[in-house]
């Protein structure tokens, strides 16, 4: 099972504060906890909501909404994807993460097999061919 953990902002955050060299390094130490458990697929930072922009969808309509955004507590400031055997183990593993304050917020990602038949055999096709696909781009850019 797969495990999308989002860091929530805060005001520090949002104002592009930039964290500690101590920070940095305990992150840095449960990082690696996690790689060497073989549970981690991602994690990054996110720089503050005024860098970033919104796209409202209505029908064929778009619209670009420019940050900043005002609700800080419904921001993110970083994530990591997990891959566990259950949500007990990801919420085990992030109660072991170094913050100190703040609120983490975990979400089971989709497979395709909690589609149903909806996930036709084309569409799964499709599927695994996009993340092969995807996989090999990001290989050959590193």
């Amino acid at each position: 099972m797969r495990f999308m953990v989002l860091v929530k902002a805060n005001k520090d955050s949002e104002a592009g504060v930039m964290p500690s060299t101590e920070v940095l390094t305990a992150m840095g130490k449960f990082n690696e906890e996690l790689v060497k458990a073989g549970v981690l697929l991602a994690g990054e930072g996110l720089h503050p909501s005024s860098r970033g922009a919104r796209v409202r969808c209505e029908g064929q309509k778009r619209t670009v909404i420019d940050g900043p955004f005002a609700e800080t507590k419904e921001l993110l400031a970083g994530f990591w994807l997990l891959q566990v055997k259950s949500k007990e183990e990801a919420i085990e593993w992030i109660k072991r993460s170094p913050f100190q304050e703040g609120e983490i917020e975990i979400r089971q990602v989709f497979e395709a097999s909690d589609f149903g038949d909806s996930m036709t055999p084309e569409l799964l096709a499709q599927e695994e061919r996009l993340r092969a696909e995807s996989e090999a781009r990001a290989s050959a850019a590193r």
